[in-house]
């Protein structure tokens, strides 16, 4: 065949056809190939997740938007499992602070700013959480480690997980929710800075979630109100009232979702007291109280707050106090 190609013209034409049907053939099946694949080289789905802000999550900015499991806790990227090919999407990116989507539910347009207690980097900065700032009524320190179980459970460690659950029922209800920190940052921040956070979201309700650290024969928990006051920097005039009716509000539903009693060794066991000494509550221009969900220094109330379980019962109490207060119900 070689031969007779090379060797003389008579059958050239021919060879020359059909190499040409075969080089059309083979370039229309590496544009399907092409226009399938999304016109990159790479993996379409990979930068295709969008940018996650406050809108029902924490405020921070990442990479994607983590699924979240019943306990609070990231789960893996939605999507299929790594490498998987998925078709590429244009989703607008939204800067953290931003509203975000809107939602709909019963509390859609109602901001909520949750406050975990202390951090779980706090150890790590003694000096950094010792300095301090101004409440408004005099100086406290920035923040401090908290308390922990006698098994070593930290405050830290529960307020976290709490604050992430409640965020997942507020925001599947249609709130808005921001964490005032959600473990990224290594330490606080400052009780004067949590103050502001609700401050400038505009928050129709905040809430400092805690657990105490009281004597290891009380047990129970209690809620704290801010005093009406007007000192400094500190001017809780205006939300007073509310934050107490936020205040019983959220009490008598922790107690119910919970069963947890009021705590027996403050405020005469009715479970609520009214403070002005707490840089959080002081500098607040929007109503908000602080949650104390049990003594983690009792054994009963220490078995409590570290099963999951309970916690998903302290999110759903938490959750729906917020919620009554927000929809005007008690």
């Amino acid at each position: 065949m070689f031969s007779n190609e090379s060797g003389g013209g008579g059958r050239r034409g021919p060879l020359l056809i059909t190499a040409a049907v075969v080089l059309a053939a083979c370039l229309a099946g590496w544009l399907v190939y092409r226009a399938a694949d999304g016109g990159t080289g790479t993996d379409a789905g990979e930068h295709a997740g969008p940018t996650a802000t406050n809108g029902g999550t924490n405020g921070a900015t990442t990479g994607g938007t983590p699924s979240v499991a019943p306990d609070g806790t990231a789960g893996a990227r939605p999507g299929g499992p790594a490498g998987a090919r998925s078709p590429r999407a244009t989703v607008p990116a939204t800067r953290a602070g931003s509203p975000g989507p809107a939602r709909s539910g019963p509390l859609a347009g109602r901001v909520v700013v949750l406050d975990p207690g202390h951090n779980p980097g706090n150890f790590r900065y003694p000096a950094r959480i010792a300095r301090l700032v101004d409440i408004g009524t005099g100086r406290k320190e920035c923040d401090t480690t908290g308390t922990e179980t006698n098994a070593g459970y930290t405050e830290a460690s529960y307020t976290l997980d709490v604050a992430r659950r409640v965020r997942t029922i507020l925001a599947a209800r249609g709130a808005q929710v921001t964490l005032t920190q959600d473990g990224s940052t290594p330490y606080g921040p400052c009780v004067d800075e949590r103050a502001r956070i609700g401050d400038r979201a505009h928050a129709d309700a905040a809430l400092s979630i805690h657990a105490d650290g009281g004597p290891a024969s009380g047990r129970g928990f209690h809620v704290i109100a801010p005093e009406s006051l007007h000192e400094g920097a500190a001017d809780t005039r205006a939300i007073a009232a509310p934050s107490l009716r936020l205040a019983t509000t959220l009490r008598a539903h922790f107690a119910a979702a919970t069963g947890e009693p009021f705590a027996n060794y403050l405020a005469d066991g009715t479970g609520l007291t009214v403070r002005g000494d707490l840089g959080g509550l002081d500098l607040s221009t929007v109503p908000k109280v602080f949650i104390e969900c049990g003594n983690m220094r009792n054994s009963v109330d220490a078995k409590a707050l570290t099963d999951p379980g309970w916690r998903q019962h302290a999110a759903q109490g938490i959750a729906d106090g917020l919620t009554a207060f927000l929809e005007g119900k008690r």
